[in-house]
């Protein structure tokens, strides 16, 4: 067995299927949308080589485009700066819970685990400007004046689909905090204590460094699914009002499937994978140090 498991040709046979399933899925979609980038194809007939003409549209003369990338990077920025200290925070807190340690987790991560259709059509009716639970609460409240159109103005309609993702997603990120600071060894908590270690030196001087692959990899994560975000926009705005809730995902599927741009829609899509690959280098030489072993 070692010896056939030490043979080179003997490994390339035996992953060469899965090499063979992943380029068929991945690659072979990934080149055929770039082949149909520089074209003018509607999905149905004949399509014209336009080279370039689809990017420099893009990036020259669609602000569409340009607000659906800004939205991305401002609900990136939303789960770095909000959600996930959020999330790291409460899983630190959470191991000094006692007996509620197992109900709270599970309530916690009850949001990720609904139906996006659920959330975002709950969320919708909580929102709504007439009959929606949080203006009425206001109301209720004495804060009449802050009732808002929330997803009818522009700038609201924004903050909301910002909140609500965040809000849905907060168990994803909850749960990769929580099983990092469960996998931190009991005994050097003990030593920290013995040493007379604090609560708070604890969590910051050495649960904290040692999250470091943790926060590295939800950060990542995080941003990737920011620039995918689709179903709960398409679900609560459709992109609108005027475009101000447009992302890539929602905006490429209009194109190719509301007024059937395919070869425009693929240039979106391209430049959509260019984007994320981009942002996770990035992101992996910010974060790019040594931690220790635990």
């Amino acid at each position: 067995m070692h010896r056939m498991m030490s043979d080179k040709r003997t490994i390339f046979l035996m992953m060469a299927p899965g090499f063979a399933v992943f380029f068929a899925i991945v690659f072979i979609p990934v080149f055929v949308s770039l082949f149909y980038s520089f074209t003018d194809w509607d999905g149905i007939s004949a399509y014209r080589m336009v080279g370039l003409h689809n990017y420099r549209e893009l990036l020259l003369h669609d602000p569409v485009f340009w607000k659906a990338l800004r939205n991305a990077f401002l609900l990136g920025g939303a789960f770095l700066l909000i959600q996930h200290p959020l999330a790291v925070a409460t899983a630190m807190i959470l191991q000094y819970c006692g007996r509620a340690e197992k109900a709270l987790r599970t309530i916690l991560f009850i949001p990720s685990i609904i139906s996006g259709f659920v959330t975002s059509k709950m969320w919708v009716q909580i929102l709504s400007t007439q009959f929606g639970l949080l203006n009425r609460l206001l109301d209720a409240v004495g804060l009449s004046t802050w009732r808002q159109d929330w997803l009818g103005s522009s700038s609201w309609a924004i903050a909301s689909i910002i909140f609500v993702a965040m809000w849905q997603g907060f168990g994803y990120a909850f749960l990769l905090y929580y099983t990092g600071v469960k996998g931190i060894p009991q005994d050097l908590h003990e030593a920290a204590r013995l040493d007379g270690a604090t609560a708070w030196q604890l969590n910051t001087r050495i649960v904290l460094p040692l999250l470091q692959p943790v926060i590295r990899t939800s950060i990542i994560l995080a941003f990737i699914a920011a620039f995918k975000q689709m179903d709960t926009v398409y679900l609560m705005t459709q992109g609108g009002p005027d475009n101000s809730t447009q992302f890539l995902a929602t905006y490429l599927y209009q194109k190719a499937f509301s007024i059937n741009l395919y070869g425009y829609a693929n240039a979106i899509s391209v430049l959509f994978i260019i984007v994320c690959l981009l942002v996770t280098a990035a992101l992996n030489r910010m974060g790019r140090q040594e931690v220790g072993e635990f």
